[in-house]
């Protein structure tokens, strides 16, 4: 049983995938660069730096241009160009009434992360909000995950009370890194057989599937 569950927030708790790709789309045309929103679903979970470099085969600076373009869409566009995972609210009312403690681990700048739980009336269920910051510190998913630990005091043997829940190969490499359990989801954006590949120690398709594992559903 885990005392400290970790959620990733984009795939997770919610799909940003039209705001995200739009996003990038406006960004990448800025830049004349022409694609399909439908082509970068890869840049929903990485730090959007690195997934410009990888993807686009950016230099840094090149990156660093087209994420301010990114956030001139997303700042107020594109942030709310999401929903909320059906069943997400009911798991994690039910996960705060068995006595867990929770936390929203992502790379996502957390300014924007908290206008995204308040939005969508999330943020009551957690006791903790991490995220990176806008220039791209702390943006890597085990520097996340270690700050989340960090703020939760786990350290040493209680780290076997954690978890992170994610729907990317990052979430469950930052829970390695850390040494920690880590729990994929397969409702968000993983391709088949990511997250085991990733070290998942378990992996749940549906929301419901996600709290018979957390012990909150028969």
């Amino acid at each position: 049983m885990y005392d400290y569950i970790l959620f990733d927030l984009d795939g997770t708790l919610t799909d940003p995938g039209e705001g995200i790709t739009k996003s990038v789309q406006y960004s990448l045309h800025r830049m004349g660069i022409e694609k399909r929103a439908e082509e970068l679903t890869s840049f929903i979970g990485p730090p959007l730096r690195d997934e410009y470099m990888r993807f686009c085969h950016m230099d840094e600076d090149q990156a660093e241009r087209a994420v301010a373009l990114y956030r001139e869409r997303f700042n107020d566009i594109g942030i709310f160009e999401n929903k909320v995972i059906p069943g997400i609210p009911a798991l994690l009312r039910s996960l705060r009434e068995s006595g867990r403690r929770l936390a929203v681990a992502t790379s996502k700048p957390e300014v924007y992360t908290l206008r995204i739980l308040d939005k969508y009336d999330l943020h009551r269920y957690f006791d903790l909000v991490v995220g990176s910051y806008l220039d791209g510190t702390r943006e890597s998913k085990p520097e996340v995950v270690a700050e989340t630990l960090r703020q939760f005091g786990v350290e040493g043997g209680s780290r076997a009370q954690a978890v992170m829940i994610g729907d990317r190969s990052y979430d469950m490499e930052g829970a390695r890194a850390n040494g920690i359990d880590g729990i994929g989801v397969y409702f968000g954006y993983a391709q088949e057989g990511e997250l085991e590949e990733a070290g998942a120690v378990r992996v749940a398709r549906t929301v419901e599937e996600l709290g018979e594992i957390l012990g909150v559903y028969e």
